[in-house]
């Protein structure tokens, strides 16, 4: 993997129908910032080869509304990334990277960014994006990461939606 893309999932709604967190549906500002993220991201190039979603609703449909900014990713949905914690997150990335450049995980908090801030530690990223990274990692905010040789991160970006 060369490049890792964490995605939080949009604005979801505060209930499901089912009463289960997990049924929970993006709201239509989570259905708009998703888009809207996406659409930034491939402007600027970051493009993944395969999506790692998380299974449930709220996910799923931040990648439905992300998708058609990315052609030709690949959709894997991965059980494992339902509130995953850090650890969880990288593993499934770095497996999935071994057979692709990059990789983009559509997931929940604190899981994404736990493993943000880790990356940017690793990477020796400057105290003040440390910080604002611990600070906020909203609906819809990405975190783009390069990997040298070594498999050492290396910050690309951190991203907010625009409200």
């Amino acid at each position: 993997m060369d490049r890792l893309i964490l995605l939080r999932h949009g604005k979801a709604e505060a209930d499901s129908d089912s009463g289960e967190d997990f049924d929970r549906r993006l709201a239509p500002r989570g259905i708009r910032e998703s888009a809207e993220m996406a659409a930034q991201l491939a402007d600027m190039g970051f493009r993944p080869d395969v999506a790692l979603v998380s299974p449930a609703a709220r996910t799923r449909g931040t990648w439905e509304s992300a998708g058609p900014a990315f052609p030709g990713a690949e959709t894997r949905l991965d059980d494992q990334l339902y509130h995953a914690d850090s650890g969880t997150i990288r593993r499934a990335a770095q497996a999935a990277g071994q057979s692709c450049a990059t990789v983009m995980v559509v997931g929940h908090n604190p899981g994404l960014q736990e493993l943000t801030i880790q990356l940017l530690i690793e990477g020796s990223a400057p105290a003040s994006l440390v910080a604002r990274a611990q600070r906020h990692f909203p609906p819809a905010a990405a975190a783009v990461f390069l990997f040298d040789s070594n498999g050492r991160p290396h910050f690309d970006g951190l991203f907010f939606p625009e409200r």
